[in-house]
């Protein structure tokens, strides 16, 4: 049977189908913004339409979904998210917008006239109750019901349609949580409730506070909206399973997800870096060693653009994430990114230089060549430039109005004293900076060195614009996968089934309990068993992964350290301290082992096995590269003022050990690659293009 997976994005919702052959099709429909559900099911009416098959008959023959979205993340930025009230422990109620006294994220803290921090939860509805659990477990105080009761009523009356329960300490002892969870189900069904302990039980209560207004506030809207695609996906005849993309790098099944909404924000851009190993991988095998272990996962879509270094092959992680202005300390794969996609619009600053992004121009308007709006975008740019064919754009679904871009990148280039071509070739310059600014920094602040890398480049808008970022920065090699424009969707098959669990008890070398941590472990065991047994899956073919978050005596951040065996004792630890002070050093450049280590949260990963992905391989070339070629289009290239006739490939003609030399471009039906000259473009066993310098 097919597997499918669909990732909505800020302008285009992807659909890619595994057949039972192994190939891959790829399709793309516009994202509907007010009901992404509309876009689902018109990405996968065109997978029915390719197999000529009406929408319900194909989904029944669908053995799984993997879905990937980006609304927790829309809703958490645009703030249209519910209106949420929190139940927090006496002299509590302000943790959140204290927020550590941090002021601005992006700015001088010195700056005076930045606008304070706007919390999710006004004060007004940061209520107090009765209750203290200390750190030790041990509940000092008893939760006062009645007061309880009151002050929900008050949150009730005033119009909340989501409660956060965040008392002190629950991470050691959720008693008085539950119990407060129970009582505000009782008096208000309808209304969703989050307890802070179940979202993140986790020491630090700024960021377990945060993480759990975080989730309250986009629940109610991923609870209507998984309903509302399961119920759909159900009329229409889909007996599979559904799976969600998770942030941190894992899937699972939906139940399990909409109690805990704040693991599905940033689902999509979390599959990219999993896609980029995989296929890397697939190139080292067929070249029978392994040269692709650095990668600069990087995907340009509508909206944004995202960047993922993966050193030595590990995907990094990150507990230290904010998504807009709010602190989300789940663990997240670290993706950071930059307003700078296909829609971002060109615009002239308050000292007269040109501008581009984050503003975007989203689905709807769109682009000025979609025939909506008048605004210039890098889309418009990339047309005027010759880069991107008019009558192909999504295989011909959208006629791109040239003469319209044409108009918009004039007006911008009017206010410069420019021509439209020079203000097309200066916004697709200044995009391209702004690009390659974002990995110099996520490079330099890891400490490594980005020539050493080799960049994937995915997104619909990742192969216009990778081989001019790359030369920018040095990167010797370039690999555009056939699946580019839906990179996300693609990691989706390759993601394990499987959550996370995390236990805090910080402890210092010295004073380590064996015991005690064992049981930890045993606890998040027996919950895994717990939470996979409700989908069908037996403890048997679980798999774990055990860590512990750990960091010198008087430190403020952690080191996640992978435990030698499967549990921590008296004999192994020496081992774990050792591995410490060399990750240490690989990361900082120095290390104290003379100093004392804390051990502070211990965290269990639980995967079962995903259904493997068996690609098919294409033969080799039997007839020449020029059987591929499907016309030229004049472009222009670094500054020049004169157009050079460029010929222009057919993708899906391109045959393994093809090879093209720049200027040329590569046509697909959901993304153009342009081969710029002094660029040497060969075609894989996979039928990826991997650029170099010549």
């Amino acid at each position: 049977m097919k597997q499918l997976t669909i990732d909505v994005g800020g302008t285009f919702t992807d659909c890619l189908v595994l057949e039972e052959s192994g190939q891959l099709q790829r399709f793309k429909a516009a994202t509907t913004p007010q009901d992404p559900t509309q876009g689902f099911f018109a990405a996968a009416g065109k997978a029915a339409a390719h197999y000529r098959q009406p929408l319900d008959r194909f989904l029944g023959g669908v053995e799984q979904i993997v879905h990937g979205t980006t609304l927790g993340t829309n809703i958490l930025i645009t703030e249209r998210g519910a209106k949420v009230g929190m139940l927090t422990s006496k002299g509590f109620r302000d943790i959140v917008e204290m927020r550590r006294g941090i002021r601005n994220l992006h700015g001088s803290m010195f700056d005076l006239f930045i606008d304070p921090y706007k919390p999710l939860v006004p004060r007004y509805l940061c209520q107090t109750v009765e209750e203290r659990t200390l750190y030790t477990g041990k509940v000092l105080n008893a939760l006062n019901e009645e007061e309880l009761r009151a002050k929900t009523r008050l949150l009730l009356d005033k119009g909340c349609t989501a409660v956060a329960i965040c008392f002190l300490h629950s991470y050691a002892n959720g008693e008085n949580e539950l119990k407060a969870k129970r009582i505000v189900q009782q008096m208000a069904p309808e209304v969703y409730v989050t307890a802070s302990h179940e979202i993140l039980p986790v020491w630090r209560e700024f960021e377990r506070f945060s993480t759990a207004v975080v989730s309250a506030y986009i629940g109610p809207a991923i609870t209507r909206y998984a309903a509302r695609l399961q119920g759909s996906l159900k009329q229409h005849g889909f007996s599979g399973r559904l799976l969600m993309m998770l942030a941190n790098g894992l899937v699972q099944v939906v139940d399990e997800c909409v109690d805990r909404a704040v693991y599905l924000l940033n689902s999509g851009p979390a599959a990219a870096p999993s896609a980029a190993v995989h296929l890397a991988g697939l190139h080292d095998k067929m070249v029978g060693h392994r040269i692709h272990r650095n990668l600069l996962s990087v995907d340009m879509g509508g909206t944004s653009f995202d960047v993922c270094v993966i050193n030595n092959g590990e995907i990094p992680t990150t507990t230290d994430a904010w998504v807009g202005e709010h602190r989300v300390a789940i663990k997240m794969v670290d993706v950071p990114s930059v307003g700078a996609g296909g829609g971002s619009l060109a615009w002239i600053d308050s000292l007269g230089l040109l501008s581009v992004g984050p503003q975007s121009a989203g689905a709807d308007p769109g682009p000025a060549a979609y025939g909506k709006s008048e605004e210039a975008t890098v889309t418009d740019a990339d047309l005027v430039l010759g880069y991107i064919p008019g009558d192909y754009f999504l295989g011909g679904d959208i006629q791109l109005d040239l003469k319209r871009s044409h108009e918009a990148v004039a007006r911008v280039g009017a206010q410069l004293n420019m021509s439209t071509d020079e203000s097309a070739q200066s916004i697709f310059t200044t995009i391209n900076t702004v690009m390659a600014n974002l990995i110099t920094e996520v490079c330099t602040n890891k400490g490594h060195d980005v020539r050493e890398f080799t960049m994937v480049a995915g997104g619909g808008g990742g192969g216009v614009h990778a081989a001019a970022i790359a030369r920018q920065l040095s990167i010797p090699i370039v690999i555009v996968p056939r699946v580019a424009a839906l990179m996300s969707a693609f990691g989706m098959f390759t993601m394990d089934l499987g959550l996370e669990y995390a236990r805090s008890c910080a402890r210092r070398q010295s004073q380590l309990d064996f015991a005690e941590i064992g049981a930890l472990y045993a606890d998040m065991r027996g919950q895994a068993a717990k939470d996979f047994a409700r989908i069908g899956i037996s403890e048997s073919d679980l798999s774990y992964r055990a860590t512990v978050e750990m960091r010198y005596v008087g430190q403020f951040h952690e080191v996640e350290m992978e435990l030698p065996g499967q549990e921590l004792n008296a004999e192994n630890l020496a081992t774990l301290l050792q591995n410490f002070h060399a990750k240490y050093e690989a990361m900082y450049t120095y290390s104290m082992p003379w100093r004392a280590a804390e051990l502070l949260t211990f965290r269990l990963r639980v995967t079962a096995p995903p259904r493997p992905v068996e690609m098919a391989v294409p033969a080799r070339a039997t007839a020449g590269v020029e059987a591929a070629l499907r016309g030229s289009r004049q472009c222009l290239f670094d500054g020049s003022s004169a157009r050079v006739q460029t010929p222009a490939y057919d993708w899906e003609r391109l045959e393994p050990g093809h090879s093209i030399r720049g200027p040329a471009l590569v046509d697909d039906p959901t993304t153009t690659v342009l081969v710029p000259p002094g660029f040497f473009c060969e075609v894989d066993a996979y039928r990826n293009l991997v650029m170099r310098t010549e």
